[in-house]
């Protein structure tokens, strides 16, 4: 606008310098006058070259997200692990959300009755494998004369229970974002806030939830053993999706991860410890929903069902924003970590 403003004064005076009582202007006064005329031009081209915008990234796409886009997590649905404190003596501190239904319930059940009796309370990390797993147990757990008791009535597991054998919807939406495609033969997609994937038939579809890096499963033998829930580990690696439908996933850490992620890692086979001086002792794993109200930790998550969410898997398998240059076109469910906020 200023731009016009000038041109329209600049003619202005031309026009009164034109128009002298010999009826022209001098060559000299035209010259005066045309000279703004003449950088117009230029000086549009500067004032009206626009600044590009890019689409928001994922984070921002997050932070925007309505209160109504998230979900609160349930106090019985969040597990509180206590460790030893670290070499300088600070608390290390690490919540793991359980899986919701229906996947995996005959497990998480386990692991409700055995935080309830304090079971895990005393037992260790007892591994921790590079680019793998954190595993955490008795440390007698394999000798049956010193194992600790188990609490009684705790159901064993089938493995049917790795999938469930009915197709729950899948939001259609998220399909143009995740590796791969959905379709009736493979297929991912999100679950109450959890990743899962699926196949089979039209007529036969199952799904499973799947191992990504946080996520937290269930140790066992050989098959037909499925593990009771007393021994646990959780991802810290890449995703080891080799596991889905071979060991039970039952939850995801949501915060203290780093607790975990940064131990030692073991020396011995498969990156056990190999001396009870290496391990980390367990102090205590509670059900939020045991703890006094003041202690009970507050936790949301987006809700996978949202726009807010649909738009946010959308940028993370097509990033736009300034820095990057080449759309991936497609993100593997692993890389759509489902954003988790301390509750405002």
């Amino acid at each position: 606008m200023l731009w016009r403003l000038g041109a329209l004064a600049s003619y202005g005076e031309f026009r009164k310098l034109w128009r002298t009582p010999s009826g022209c202007g001098t060559i000299s006064a035209m010259k005066t006058a045309l000279a703004p005329l003449l950088l117009l031009p230029l000086l549009a081209g500067t004032l009206t070259a626009a600044t590009p915008v890019y689409p928001p990234a994922p984070s921002e796409i997050v932070a925007a997200a309505p209160a109504g886009d998230w979900v609160d997590i349930a106090p019985d649905d969040l597990l509180v692990m206590t460790l030893a404190p670290d070499a300088k003596g600070k608390p290390r501190r690490v919540v793991i959300q359980l899986m919701p239904a229906p996947f995996s319930q005959g497990w998480v059940s386990n692991i409700r009755a055995l935080a309830k009796a304090r079971w895990y309370d005393g037992i260790a990390i007892v591994r921790v494998q590079d680019n793998y797993v954190v595993q955490w147990g008795d440390p007698d757990g394999e000798d049956a004369k010193k194992a600790k008791p188990l609490p009684a009535g705790l159901p064993k597991v089938p493995e049917s229970d790795y999938v469930y054998p009915r197709s729950l919807p899948v939001d259609a939406r998220l399909g143009r974002s995740l590796w791969p495609q959905n379709d009736v033969s493979h297929f991912g997609g999100f679950i109450r806030g959890f990743p899962f994937a699926g196949g089979g038939t039209p007529d036969s579809v199952i799904q499973w939830p799947v191992h990504c890096y946080g996520s937290v499963g269930v140790g066992r033998g050989l098959s037909p053993d499925t593990g009771s829930g007393a021994e646990l580990y959780t991802v810290i690696g890449h995703a080891p999706r080799h596991l889905d439908r071979n060991i039970a996933v039952v939850g995801r850490v949501i915060a203290g991860i780093e607790q975990l992620s940064s131990l030692p890692r073991g020396t011995g086979t498969l990156g056990f410890y190999e001396s009870a001086a290496e391990r980390v002792a367990i102090r205590s794993v509670r059900l939020a929903s045991t703890l006094p109200a003041a202690e009970q930790p507050k936790f949301q998550y987006l809700s996978t069902d949202s726009d807010s969410f649909a738009r946010y898997a959308d940028a993370r398998a097509n990033r736009h924003d300034e820095f990057f240059i080449t759309p991936a076109g497609g993100a593997d469910i692993c890389n759509v970590p489902v954003p988790i906020r301390r509750k405002p």
